[in-house]
């Protein structure tokens, strides 16, 4: 585990009030932005957890929220998803995480993340589902042509992509759209979006 340590002044968002005591764990592998997105709303996260190294870690580094790495390392068919589940689940177990938001994690962890945060746990995903599940969904939608996708958050369950919806918002497909073009302004209905269903959760 690394713990990062608050920089002085605070950044925005660790001035902005704090939502509630419920801790928020932060899966992710990418930029973070949307993680930025959650801080700045005063989302109380209390670890960011990634598979590789990636913006998400720095980003948790300078508001002084905890971070872990557990390394993916291993992408053949030999990958024992079970055990990197379990060393998952402990992480956020060891920070009494309540409920977890997966912001781009390009790991798909196994039952025993399930049995563990079965119903507090939510993601975020480019379409609106159930249209276009899996890792490449906005190129899906434009390669099939339809004129309007989105986002949707919904509940983790052990099937991908397939539980609860909690929220959509649908974006349109304009002419010249490339799979960038349109992924960042999903993106952009996703920075909105997510923080204010997780903020719902963490009330409820």
């Amino acid at each position: 585990m690394e713990f990062a340590a608050c920089a002085q002044p605070e950044p925005a968002w660790n001035a902005a009030a704090r939502v509630t005591a419920v801790r928020v764990g932060v899966l992710a592998s990418g930029s973070g932005t949307i993680l930025a997105a959650m801080l700045e709303r005063g989302i109380p996260v209390v670890i960011v957890l990634a598979d590789r190294r990636c913006g998400a870690l720095e980003i948790a580094e300078r508001a002084g929220v905890a971070t872990a790495l557990i390394e993916r390392t291993d992408f053949g068919p030999g990958f024992d998803r079970v055990a990197y589940t379990h060393d998952v689940v402990d992480a956020l177990q060891a920070h009494e995480v309540e409920l977890v938001a997966i912001a781009g994690f390009g790991t798909i962890l196994s039952k025993p993340f399930i049995d563990a945060y079965g119903g507090h746990a939510v993601n975020t995903h480019p379409a609106l589902l159930p249209a276009f599940k899996g890792w490449h969904a906005v190129r899906a939608a434009l390669e099939s042509g339809v004129k309007v996708t989105g986002t949707t958050v919904h509940l983790v369950t052990e099937e991908v992509d397939a539980g609860p919806i909690l929220a959509q918002e649908s974006v349109p497909v304009l002419a010249d759209d490339t799979e960038a073009t349109l992924h960042e302004r999903i993106k952009e209905v996703e920075r909105r979006l997510y923080p204010e269903v997780i903020e719902r959760l963490a009330r409820s």
